[in-house]
């Protein structure tokens, strides 16, 4: 069973000019007894990643 899917998910962060987008096109699944480790770079995505999943932060789409 899925606990948690994304499908094609992007977040944008700021408005007009001056935007960063800190997701582009994020694909994952995730069932039920999985364990999931994110690691990457600073800026890469990990945090905006788990405040989304957590219901702490909205996407722009997907």
């Amino acid at each position: 069973m899925t606990l948690i899917q994304f499908k094609n998910v992007t977040k944008t962060y700021g408005a007009g000019d001056s935007t960063f987008r800190a997701l582009k096109g994020l694909n994952l699944a995730i069932e039920d007894g999985e364990f999931l480790a994110l690691m990457g770079p600073s800026g890469s995505g990990k945090s905006t990643t788990m405040n989304i999943a957590a219901c702490l932060d909205t996407l722009t789409s997907g």
